[in-house]
């Protein structure tokens, strides 16, 4: 398997194509990095300094949209007490269910839309977005596949989801590496992964 560095070189390379080459559709300019939870402070660092490589020598702007804020934003949109009485009432899961419905039903404001009102005003052929702090969505809050499969034909920006978690085969990601009890198992993706080896 490509380590962290050789793995953020090959992304770089794709990136630096016009149009990118990170995703064989353009209806799903998507593609997913995936990286061992315990390089994520490593991953952020290498980040800032791939978005400083692109913009100086190909004028591509990178735009980090962060999972995990969107996560808290809804959270507080739609009242953290509530949550909060949730989770004592009812327990961490019924917490979890509770802001899983509110990022993703569109009687509120789901994540993708979120993600989509950032987009708006890129321009695809010099714009891209990464996907960051994915752990904003852990242990089962959304899944991330879920997320992508509902931006599908919704945006031509390229899109780089980061994955912190494990290649069980395929295209099959385990998330955090959680064990597959109660439905965290792995999932698959429909799109190029990058950092899951040969």
């Amino acid at each position: 398997m490509p380590s962290l560095v050789e793995s953020l070189q090959e992304l770089e390379r794709d990136l630096r194509y016009t149009p990118v080459r990170i995703a064989a559709h353009s209806d799903i300019p998507f593609a997913v990095f995936r990286y061992s939870p315990s390089e994520e402070f490593s991953l952020r660092k290498h980040l800032r300094l791939l978005a400083i490589n692109l913009e100086k020598d190909c004028s591509r702007s990178v735009h980090f949209i962060s999972l995990a804020r969107i996560a808290w934003e809804t959270a507080e949109r739609y009242g953290l007490d509530d949550l909060f009485r949730t989770e004592k009432l009812r327990g961490f899961d019924a917490a979890q269910r509770h802001l899983g419905q509110l990022l993703s039903s569109e009687d509120f404001k789901p994540a993708e839309q979120s993600i989509l009102v950032k987009l708006a005003s890129l321009d695809p052929d010099r714009d891209c977005a990464f996907l960051v702090r994915a752990g904003g969505f852990a242990p089962a809050i959304l899944r991330t596949s879920t997320l992508l499969g509902a931006l599908e034909n919704r945006t031509r920006v390229p899109i780089v989801l980061f994955y912190p978690g494990h290649l069980e085969y395929g295209t099959d990601l385990r998330f955090y590496d959680l064990p597959s009890q109660g439905g965290l198992g792995a999932y698959s993706y429909r799109v190029k992964i990058y950092g899951g080896g040969a």
